[in-house]
């Protein structure tokens, strides 16, 4: 994908919310392909526009919720990645969110560096005709190597034991080697649910304790990468 002619839709009952983002997003070179403020909306400009990227609010003004829109374009295979940014952070609705197979979710207020990042790595991950990497083996620094396959951990070809969490934060980490991953992006891939942010340092202090503490680097408060 060829990020400055990618198309985004914002989904946002709030109008003074989605013009702001309209100008920083076409500040950065994104096309911004329309404005709507309901989930039957979203549905279907969604598929007339075929955007590459829909940020969604969740609470909009039908009785189609964010959520239910973004998990109606799943089921109907619609290609553009849905991230959620939204102010709405009830349990229940998060858990709901995620099973609507989002790319991201980012809560409000969000800082401008937090959009262009969640969208850059979502970006990144188009593979024309849905081609899969050639290699699942994801060489790192310090003889490391981690087998996407496996979700496995070797250094210099000896495997190095992990516990489930930590084979699941390298997994999206070394999937976007090189890349910023959003702190929201990795609580949904290691846990399914957005977590406390200090759960978060805790785990990615104990793994670099394990594996060293230039492997994996915070970037700005927004997340981590690895190198």
């Amino acid at each position: 994908m060829d990020q400055t002619h990618a198309k985004i839709m914002i989904v946002e009952d709030d109008l003074v919310s989605a013009e702001y983002l309209k100008e920083i997003l076409k500040q950065k070179g994104y096309e911004i392909v329309d404005i709507v403020d309901t989930g039957h909306e979203a549905i279907q400009k969604c598929k007339e526009l075929s955007p590459d990227i829909v940020l969604m609010d969740i609470m909009l003004k039908d009785n189609i919720s964010g959520s239910e829109a973004a998990l109606k374009l799943h089921n109907d295979h619609c290609p553009a990645k849905v991230i959620f940014v939204t102010a709405y952070a009830e349990e229940e609705m998060l858990d709901y969110a995620v099973r609507s197979k989002a790319y991201g979710y980012i809560l409000k207020p969000y800082r401008e560096e937090e959009i262009f990042a969640t969208i850059r790595l979502a970006l990144s991950h188009d593979k024309p005709d849905g081609k899969r990497e050639k290699s699942s083996i994801i060489p790192l620094q310090n003889g490391y190597t981690f087998h996407l396959d496996t979700q496995t951990l070797y250094h210099h070809e000896k495997e190095v034991p992990l516990a489930k969490k930590k084979r699941k934060l390298l997994e999206i980490l070394a999937k976007n080697r090189g890349h910023s991953v959003s702190n929201e992006q990795i609580c949904l891939h290691v846990w399914g649910s957005l977590q406390n942010f200090s759960t978060l340092r805790s785990l990615v202090y104990r793994i670099r304790h394990e594996i060293g503490d230039d492997m994996i680097t915070s970037i700005n408060g927004l997340g981590y990468m690895l190198n």
